[in-house]
């Protein structure tokens, strides 16, 4: 007798059909009694349609779920973008404020006169590029107005300025003297500041910057040049400059400079402003002198003093106290002898005692761009 041990498959077959055999339902209304009978191909097409509309129901959510997180992500990428967008805006607006704010502070500066080369380029204001954020763009737009009358104000400058540089060249020159000389002499030093760099500079506000430079130069450099009378009170004029009769031994001889003779101990005035070269007793002639270094080649010599009241290295303005007249060295009497020297070459001093005062003291430093020009010191008005 052969046994039969059904396998795995089957007895999955043989339960499968046994849940789903014909089965009988009996509905009783009370008079009669009913029955129904459910096959098995019935019960599979209803699970069947019950199990896809639970895998329908399931990819439907799973759908809805990848939908949102679609949706949030988008959002998410949105609010970045705005928090993006506000941050530029305000990097924008900050940047735009604080370049007006150093651009008031330049024109200010320059203004009112205190500028100094020093100053003006750690004023120099950044420039600032136009947002790449369309939306920051837009918002500094608003800055527009400020921004136009500021560029309009720098530009009037620069062009006051670059008036003022041509006027005072052309005096210089008319003076006899090579604006160039004013601007060659600029040797600097110093400890290391860090200033504006030109690069990282406005335009517009660095060639007022240059502009300005070059005139504070030449204006300076003007102050050199001797431009007043070394004495105050009215005193004769006795030698002039040039070849004259040598008053000890009568013979032609070379006079450097002039001779202003006045009672002894006559204030003697520096007639620019320098820094004492030497301040000395002379054997060569000048007795107590006193020579003045000027800048760009420019000396003056005052001889025979009978006191000398600056130092070596002392710095002197023009009009500044610096020695009294007496008789020392090679003189016959009370007098000044007077020298101006350019390159090491005496000059004719009268040319320089002749120009008038105003006409001086507009070559120094104004009061402030486009302002009066301040008078140049105790002897500007002297004749």
């Amino acid at each position: 007798m052969t046994t039969f041990v059904p396998t795995a498959n089957q007895s999955l077959s043989v339960k499968f059909r046994n849940f789903f055999k014909p089965r009988d339902i009996f509905l009783h209304d009370g008079k009669s009694l009913r029955r129904f009978t459910i096959g098995a191909r019935l019960q599979m097409a209803v699970v069947s349609g019950i199990v896809a509309l639970l895998i329908w129901s399931l990819v439907a959510t799973i759908a809805a779920i990848n939908a949102m997180s679609g949706d949030v992500a988008r959002m998410q990428q949105q609010v970045a973008q705005m928090q993006s967008d506000v941050d530029a805006m305000r990097v924008a607006v900050r940047e735009r404020a604080t370049q007006l704010e150093q651009r008031t502070a330049f024109l200010d500066t320059m203004l009112t006169g205190e500028a100094t080369a020093t100053r003006l380029s750690q004023q120099l204001p950044r420039n600032v590029e136009t947002p790449d954020n369309a939306r920051a763009a837009a918002m500094v737009e608003g800055f527009g107005r400020a921004d136009a009358m500021q560029l309009a104000l720098a530009e009037r400058l620069e062009t006051m300025t670059r008036q003022r540089y041509n006027a005072r060249a052309a005096e210089l020159r008319r003076r006899g003297f090579d604006p160039a000389r004013f601007q060659a002499y600029t040797g600097q030093g110093g400890p290391y500041e860090a200033a504006a760099a030109a690069d990282d500079a406005d335009p517009r506000f660095r060639q007022l910057f240059t502009t300005w430079r070059a005139l504070d130069q030449l204006e300076t450099g003007a102050a050199s040049i001797p431009s007043a009378r070394p004495i105050n009170l009215s005193v004769n004029f006795t030698s002039g400059y040039g070849v004259r009769s040598d008053p000890f031994r009568g013979s032609a001889a070379m006079h450097a400079g002039i001779d202003l003779a006045g009672p002894l101990g006559t204030p003697i005035y520096a007639t620019a402003d320098g820094i004492v070269g030497r301040s000395e007793w002379n054997s060569g002639g000048y007795g107590n002198l006193v020579e003045l270094n000027h800048g760009q080649g420019i000396q003056t010599r005052y001889g025979h003093l009978s006191q000398r009241i600056v130092q070596a290295g002392q710095r002197v303005r023009r009009g500044q106290l610096i020695g009294l007249m007496g008789s020392t060295g090679r003189s016959t009497g009370s007098h000044l002898h007077y020298e101006v020297r350019i390159d090491g070459r005496a000059v004719n001093p009268i040319p320089f005692m002749q120009q008038p005062a105003s006409t001086m003291a507009a070559l120094q430093r104004p009061a402030a761009i486009g302002g009066p020009a301040a008078p140049g010191g105790a002897a500007a008005g002297s004749r």
